[in-house]
């Protein structure tokens, strides 16, 4: 388990081809392009090894739910060649560090083994050779880099990075299963049920559509794209959490990820219909997929936020990455 910081107490030129054109990394280590359907798996096992290897003062990466959402996102879908442009670092078979964008070319995220500490500045070097991306105000190259890490923010600031302000940061929550309340109370005539009762596709469609915020009803023609995002392997239907009203209309959702080995959650994605806010119905529906969670042996439940949702619900901030620059000159 990560050791606790300030943040809280809680936890943890382009060659596109995939060839190994990026090799000569040091001490039998290599670096090669990103191939997905040869790393998308070893990345994830990657990630699950290394949450409970990380020490004070190192950087803390993805969890696997979050690499497993990117990649079964629809925006991923045609962007093979984007893709190829990250890099992993390899020690024989094993993935040892990787660097990547999530949905925005310039603004990467390392993962790195705390093991292979003298990789930070070949990292670098490599998110500015690969992974730089044209904004409003030049060509730039922006990487997360954990508080916590020291060196890393050294290593960034000898090579020209600025770190940008805390409102350009992430932070990570997390819940601890002892503090969740016994239960949570709904509305009347509202169910809080899982997707395993009732996974009809277009009731979930909508009120995704409708809960971040788009107008109308759900386009039909987004269906397909919907549910792949609910084929990820390690979205759990029988944990994510639906609030259904009245009319049998989904009117809030949780949708939730375990990771068994290291015994943690991942809350993502949370959207309530505009109609139904400030009933209770967002709280009741995370708290229930946390719940569920926890009977299946999770003893924390993390969130990528920090908005005053989550911690009126006991959420706690654990760990923070800020956003560093590096302008590399006009667009």
């Amino acid at each position: 388990m990560p050791a606790g910081t300030r943040y809280g107490k809680i936890g943890p030129g382009i060659d596109p081809t995939g060839s190994d054109a990026l090799r000569g990394g040091r001490m039998g280590i290599d670096c090669r392009a990103y191939d997905q359907k040869r790393d998308y798996g070893a990345v994830g096992e990657f990630l699950v090894r290394t949450y409970g290897a990380i020490v004070h003062g190192s950087h803390r990466n993805w969890l696997q739910p979050r690499w497993e959402y990117m990649h079964y996102h629809p925006a991923i879908l045609d962007r093979h060649q984007e893709l190829a442009r990250c890099a992993v670092w390899c020690e024989g078979e094993t993935i040892v560090a990787a660097i990547h964008f999530e949905d925005r070319m310039g603004v990467v995220y390392v993962e790195l083994d705390p093991a292979y500490p003298h990789l930070r500045r070949e990292i670098l070097e490599r998110a500015i050779e690969r992974l730089a991306g044209d904004f409003k105000d030049g060509r730039a190259v922006h990487v997360y880099l954990d508080d916590e890490d020291g060196a890393f923010q050294e290593a960034a600031t000898a090579m020209g990075f600025v770190r940008l302000p805390g409102k350009h940061a992430e932070i990570m929550m997390a819940l601890r299963a002892e503090a969740l309340p016994a239960e949570t109370r709904s509305p009347e005539g509202f169910e809080i049920i899982g997707l395993d009762q009732d996974d009809d596709l277009r009731k979930v469609h909508r009120v995704m559509h409708r809960g971040f915020d788009h107008s109308g009803e759900a386009p039909e023609d987004e269906l397909d794209a919907r549910r792949r995002k609910l084929s990820a392997p390690n979205l759990r239907k029988d944990l994510t959490a639906v609030a259904r009203a009245p009319s049998g209309e989904f009117v809030s959702f949780c949708g939730m990820w375990m990771d068994t080995v290291n015994r943690v959650a991942y809350v993502e994605p949370v959207a309530t219909d505009p109609e139904y806010r400030r009933r209770g119905l967002g709280t009741a529906v995370v708290l229930e997929g946390v719940r569920r969670c926890a009977r299946e042996g999770a003893a924390l439940a993390y969130v990528g936020s920090d908005q005053p949702f989550y911690l009126s619900m006991g959420f706690e901030p654990c760990y923070r990455h800020s956003l560093w620059r590096k302008s590399l000159g006009s667009a």
